[in-house]
């Protein structure tokens, strides 16, 4: 069964992370790269249990991926959380062991704005940090990537 470490970098997101956090229940580890938060970024990220790094400036978001402790890695950003739907589907994707030919997963995302909610392309979220590298904020597509079911929430106001 393999284990998953949620990434997110944050920079002062107290009043966005607990809803982030509070999504991540599939996850074994969620590690927070801070950008030198102002407000109470870290304690909230304490709270939910989270390791908490220092970022470093001019060291991409993808590097941090390295100080996982697991070898696959769910990115997203602070303002973003797991749909029910999808934390049953990674849930469902920890039991049954990924293949070794799929290296990454797209995940869709279902976006906040004014009129409601809409969909937007898939994106590459889930990665085996040991076959896919990357340099920015989230991981680039990828030949050999699949898609999982459920969608990862994008809010606008905390």
């Amino acid at each position: 069964m393999p284990k998953l470490t949620a990434l997110l970098r944050t920079h002062n997101d107290a009043l966005r992370l607990g809803r982030a956090l509070e999504s991540l229940r599939p996850c074994d580890e969620v590690l927070i790269i801070d950008d030198c938060s102002e407000d109470d970024t870290a304690k909230v990220a304490r709270e939910y249990g989270a390791v908490i790094k220092t970022a470093i400036p001019g060291v991409s978001p993808g590097a941090y991926a390295m100080d996982a402790e697991h070898e696959w890695i769910l990115c997203l950003r602070p303002n973003e959380s797991l749909s029910e739907t999808l934390e049953a589907a990674l849930l469902e994707w920890k039991d049954q062991d990924p293949t070794a030919a799929v290296v990454c997963y797209r995940v869709p995302i279902r976006e906040e704005s004014g009129e409601g909610w809409h969909d937007c392309p898939a994106e590459v979220r889930l990665v085996n940090r040991k076959m896919v590298n990357w340099i920015g904020d989230m991981p680039p597509a990828h030949k050999g990537c699949a898609t999982i079911h459920g969608e990862l929430l994008c809010f606008h106001h905390p």
